[in-house]
């Protein structure tokens, strides 16, 4: 009887899971089908509200979930609202933008190339205006390209330069007995300083100063520029913490009105010529890069630029729109090199490196497709270590003011439990049949002999990093090695010493681009296409909510603060093999 009743439950549990498997794929396809038919209406005389609270990569990316042969694309990536602003710029419709209590993660060197789009964008004699209860200094330097910029009474204005922080974890891990065993090449080759020294470094503290006040010294020039303040009386305002109430953010002249949100609609309609009490139409700006890329997708051309997004961490196998693998990013160069429409590639990396061996594998297929066809760099917010490294072969290399980049560096590190081990009567014992059959034990001290074969291994790629900058870059290995040993440089001073050739955003490389293989008329598709399983279908499409991984599930008991500083603790555990990796975790504030 209990046998009848366990293979009734089956069949129905069976029953159950079709039926609900079948709802969730008509769930799926509907959301599918919905996002890429929906139409977007733009009235007349509408407004651009530029909410870039879901914007973080500059590609959305595309799909191709290879399980059920389902492809999409998504539209909301910084490229496409680079794109719908260029459009609006002579749509009759738009009349103006409107940058209202804007919350973004983009970075600094982003930002830069929105401004510059905004810039454009009023010289076709449309407004841009911009309201917030409070600004950051980050949303503050993109706003400041407002004609006009609206602070709420009680609000509070953010501007005070530029810092950083970075924990120190020697003690630490003599309190627990947890050691990282680190070989690295490169004195400013700082990702392992914290588990090696209590404090920090001249060369660190001093690399770090120079790349904060170049960020610092690009962001006031703009501003100044945009504000009519010079650049001396912001420092004297950001010095003395002089903006940081409404009234004397007015006073000082950062801001133009102090108003509720309400008296800034009320601008915006006078702009517009319409009655006080009326409401006038307004359009995300993410729902405008969606009516632009449907009316895009009609338009192929014989002539192509195609531009593939490398962005996030260098890690191994397929990779995501968050981070890199050379499975997707190699599969797009190959695609595009073999499309006799592409007549030139861009590269647009955003990366802080990370795998040595997945950066040469990605070196490696951007050396055979530039044989065939220009493949030209445009650096984003970043592009240090394997982020350089996949970038030195490039024709030519765009970068911001701002990216941080060079850091050609190489480390390798080990956690060893050995000390904590023997403090709790752990102890390890091995049988091998050769003197190195063990090469390293985290429950054994790092050996002289391991230590000597892992710093050959370091040593060897950092040779090989060099020597593909030196080729790439037209330079000796001496004069690489001059600028190297881990030194992070922002694009301004890696113009001098060579390792950039011209400053630019995504746009002016593209242009480069166009101008080199001589198009008049041209189309630019993006790449790659990231092949996704049915569990990643599930989870685009139905949320976090339906299926939380381990990490969602902790971050909703501890709370996301908490959760941060867990992750830094642990990242550097998760690295595999030998490193090339920006210096630090940066996080600019």
């Amino acid at each position: 009887m209990r046998f009848l009743r366990n293979v009734l439950a089956t069949i129905v549990g069976l029953f159950v899971f079709t039926i609900l498997a079948f709802f969730m794929l008509l769930s799926i396809g509907a959301a599918i089908g919905s996002s890429g038919s929906e139409k977007v209406v733009v009235k007349s005389n509408s407004v651009l509200e530029l909410d870039l609270s879901k914007v973080t990569y500059d590609y959305g990316g595309k799909f191709n979930f290879k399980d059920i042969s389902i492809s999409d694309e998504d539209t909301d990536g910084l490229s496409n609202v680079l794109k719908a602003i260029e459009v609006a710029k002579s749509d009759d419709k738009i009349k103006g933008i409107s940058i209202l209590k804007n919350n973004s993660s983009l970075g600094i060197s982003q930002r830069s190339e929105l401004r510059e789009a905004l810039e454009r964008f009023k010289e076709s004699g449309k407004f841009v205006l911009s309201y917030a209860d409070m600004y950051s200094q980050t949303e503050y330097y993109l706003s400041s390209v407002a004609d006009s910029i609206y602070l709420n009474p009680v609000g509070d204005l953010d501007f005070r330069g530029l810092a950083t922080e970075i924990l120190y974890l020697k003690d630490l891990q003599e309190k627990t007995g947890v050691k990282m065993e680190v070989i690295r090449h490169g004195k400013y080759k700082s990702a392992v300083e914290p588990y090696l020294e209590n404090k920090m470094s001249a060369a660190n503290y001093e690399q770090i100063s120079v790349f904060l006040n170049s960020i610092w010294g690009n962001v006031v020039t703009d501003i100044s520029n945009s504000r009519n303040i010079s650049v001396e009386k912001l420092n004297e305002i950001a010095g003395s913490l002089g903006a940081r109430t409404p009234e004397l953010a007015l006073k000082t002249g950062l801001v133009d009105k102090v108003v509720y949100e309400d008296e800034y609609h009320a601008d915006i309609k006078k702009a517009l010529n319409i009655d006080d009490d009326a409401e006038y139409n307004k359009i995300k700006i993410l729902e405008y890069t969606k009516s632009i890329h449907a009316a895009e997708a009609l338009k192929t051309k014989d002539d192509q630029i195609a531009v593939i997004y490398a962005q996030g961490q260098i890690l191994s196998g397929e990779g995501n729109v968050n981070y890199i693998g050379e499975g997707s990013i190699n599969r797009a160069l190959r695609k595009a090199r073999k499309n006799d429409k592409v007549k030139a590639i861009v590269l647009r990396v955003d990366s802080p490196g990370g795998s040595a061996l997945t950066s040469d594998l990605i070196w490696r297929e951007i050396e055979l497709t530039k044989k065939e066809k220009p493949v030209i760099v445009s650096m984003g917010s970043m592009a240090a270590s394997g982020g350089y490294y996949i970038s030195c072969n490039a024709d030519r290399i765009f970068a911001d003011a701002t990216t941080i980049t060079g850091s050609i560096g190489v480390f390798g590190m080990l956690p060893n439990f050995s000390n904590v081990a023997s403090k709790y009567g752990v102890n390890a014992q091995q049988v091998k049949t050769h003197e190195n059959a063990v090469m390293y034990s985290p429950f054994k001290p790092l050996d002289e002999n391991s230590r000597k074969h892992i710093t050959e291994s370091v040593e060897n790629v950092y040779t090989t990093f060099v020597n593909r900058v030196a080729a790439g870059r037209d330079m000796t290995f001496e004069q690489v090695d001059a600028l190297a040993q881990g030194r992070v440089w922002t694009g301004t001073d890696a113009i001098a010493n060579g390792l950039v050739d011209e400053i630019g955003g995504l746009s002016k490389a593209i242009q480069y681009a166009v101008d080199k293989v001589e198009l008049e008329t041209y189309q630019v598709v993006n790449y790659p296409e990231y092949e996704l399983n049915f569990e990643d279908l599930l989870r685009k499409y139905l949320g976090a909510s339906v299926l939380k991984n381990q990490d969602e599930l902790i971050k909703e008991k501890i709370g996301e603060a908490n959760y941060e500083l867990i992750e830094r603790l642990n990242y550097f555990n998760s690295l595999k093999g030998v490193q090339i990796i920006l210096p630090y975790e940066i996080t600019v504030y």
